[in-house]
């Protein structure tokens, strides 16, 4: 008989009279906030109306909470002018900045469903993007270095350049209707951001206030692209309710109070810097800091330093950027606390430069993905380093876990199998695809992330790799990721793709692709000495190539697929 167990930290845990099953339940504590984006911001602003709220250090901007609250609340008024209905999409195409965070706010007061665009997307991407959602209004940056936006969209949309703003017909952006351009410089068919304000009237605003008391936490309220690295990107559609909880716990997460200042340097279009940054402020009266408009190593511990910030975020990269600088030594650290790293896992000898050079003992690491808001697991910031370079933590509250073998059963506690989560936090389902939606949403509730987990005895789990990654070679279930670590211990490997290919004879054969580190020099049988020994003889790569970069995704994510279809295409494979 099964049997449910609540662990001394509040997470339940299942329990057998045999090995226990790997699912986990979050603590029932904090409540979950049932409010709306708009009343948490009118809320906090009210609370605490003179704490800073935001820095952008590039703009040369600094607000409060009341100062932020007046530019929200004039471009809730300024959007309803030009006459978009809740539920409407708005795309924001844009670097970090504090028109984005605005832009956030507002269109959550109005019920605007907000289209977060990646600034890496080029014209065929946003173009999709765009049509997919039937986005009616679109907030866009002119230019970021390489990229100018407003040609890309004069060349998507030559209508702009004979008709009146917000009066777009398009051929190719058949619902796009306004253009909205950061800066003063005049753009044909163009509104200006700041100029759009004049629009603001105080009908208007009270006409925002009305509509924004009618809103539901239910409602969805933002849409995010997935990367893509299996085919065109989804959009997830994540609700009020879904998103400002997240952030609220994420921000619990790392004990944040109205005295933090969040250092956000990850980009704002994703998951890690809207909901895990601005709405993790929000929703505990914190101030966000903007270093600058993309990542940059210097800025961000310039900004650090100049701000007195108590936490920082990135992904593993960016500290080690940020630690690699020969000036590192001279930045003044001693006000961080605790931050979130994420996004890939964190080496041992990272982690501990992190807590010891960069004074973050109490740094924690997030697992999640943009269908889930995204976290579902998150460290503690008392967990001792092994767990926060082995694992992604335990459950979060309020959510439910578990791991399941290709049968869709829980597998016992240590087995690997597919990580799957349901509670507040998973998605209303992807934008205008039902059919992708029931792929990743089973009829219980359950969403199957398609990562493989491994979940121990105390509730920790560690993800291993990707479900779709897996080979199945002669009856064995080969984990790539696994091959992939330990190459990464030969010092002449920068980094190094492993995926299947189809084999008449094993049902499919491991390929790697491997970068050479710079200045170094390895052939197929120095590879294959390296691991003759050390590694199961069927965990050896059959194919080996030497490359000099990866096929990616425009978020920077490896797209295994277009490996395995080059591999397969080259060696004149057949499927099996």
């Amino acid at each position: 008989m099964d049997a449910v167990t609540r662990a001394s930290d509040g997470c339940r845990e299942e329990t057998m009279t045999g090995p226990a099953l790997s699912v986990a339940e979050g603590a029932a504590e904090p409540p979950l906030l049932d409010e709306t984006i708009g009343q948490a911001f009118d809320r906090v602003a009210a609370r605490w109306p003179d704490r800073p709220a935001l820095v952008s250090r590039h703009q040369n901007i600094r607000w409060n909470y009341a100062e932020l609250k007046a530019r929200v609340d004039t471009y809730a008024a300024a959007f309803m002018a030009l006459g978009l209905a809740p539920g409407e999409r708005i795309g924001i195409w844009a670097h970090n900045c504090a028109e984005w965070m605005i832009t956030q706010y507002a269109s959550a007061k109005l019920g605007l469903i907000l289209v977060n665009l990646n600034p890496a997307y080029r014209r065929a991407e946003v173009e999709y993007a765009l049509n997919k959602v039937g986005c009616r209004a679109l907030v866009v940056m002119p230019q970021h270095a390489s990229s100018d936006y407003i040609e890309m969209l004069q060349t998507l949309a030559p209508e702009l350049a004979e008709c009146a703003p917000g009066r777009l017909i398009s051929r190719r952006l058949p619902e796009l209707r306004t253009v909205i351009r950061l800066g003063d410089t005049p753009t044909p068919g163009m509104f200006n951001f700041d100029a759009l304000a004049e629009q603001a009237t105080e009908s208007l605003r009270a006409r925002v206030d009305s509509r924004a008391a009618e809103l539901n936490p239910r409602d969805p309220i933002n849409i995010q692209f997935t990367s893509g690295t299996t085919g065109r990107p989804k959009g997830a559609t994540l609700t009020h309710h879904n998103i400002l909880n997240n952030g609220y716990l994420v921000g619990a997460g790392i004990g944040a109070t109205e005295a933090d200042r969040i250092a956000v340097p990850v980009p704002l279009y994703h998951c890690f810097g809207m909901v895990m940054g601005n709405l993790a402020a929000l929703t505990h009266g914190a101030a966000v800091v903007y270093p600058a408009a993309s990542f940059e190593p210097a800025a961000t511990l310039d900004a650090v330093a100049a701000e007195g910030c108590t936490a920082l975020y990135g992904v593993p990269t960016m500290f080690i950027a940020e630690m690699e600088r020969p000036d590192f030594a001279d930045y003044d650290l001693s006000s961080l606390r605790t931050g979130i790293m994420a996004g890939s896992p964190c080496p041992r000898a990272v982690m501990q430069r992190v807590i010891d050079e960069m004074h973050m003992n109490e740094v924690t690491i997030a697992y999640g993905m943009t269908e889930t808001s995204p976290v579902s697991c998150q460290t503690a910031v008392d967990d001792a380093l092994e767990a926060r370079v082995a694992t992604v933590g335990r459950v979060h509250p309020h959510l439910e876990i578990k791991i399941v073998d290709l049968n869709g059963e829980t597998v016992p506690r240590g087995e690997p199998g597919e990580y799957c989560t349901r509670g507040y936090s998973v998605m209303r389902g992807y934008w205008d695809d039902s059919e992708r939606t029931r792929e990743a949403i089973d009829r219980n509730g359950w969403m199957h992330t398609g990562d493989l987990a491994v979940m121990d005895e105390a509730g920790y789990c560690r993800i291993i790799g990707r479900l779709k990654d897996m080979v199945i070679r002669g009856g064995e279930n080969l984990y790539p990721r696994e091959i992939e670590e330990f190459l990464y211990g030969h010092p002449a490997i920068a980094d190094v793709q492993i995926v299947g290919v189809p084999d008449a004879t094993y049902g499919e054969e491991l390929c790697a692709w491997v970068q050479l580190a710079a200045g170094q020099s390895l052939d197929e049988a120095g590879l294959r000495a390296f691991c003759d020994g050390e590694i199961a003889h069927f965990k050896i790569p059959r194919y080996i190539r030497f490359v000099d970069s990866f096929p990616l995704t425009v978020t920077g994510k490896v797209q295994k697929y277009r490996i395995r279809e080059q591999m397969i295409e080259e060696l004149g494979l057949a499927p099996v």
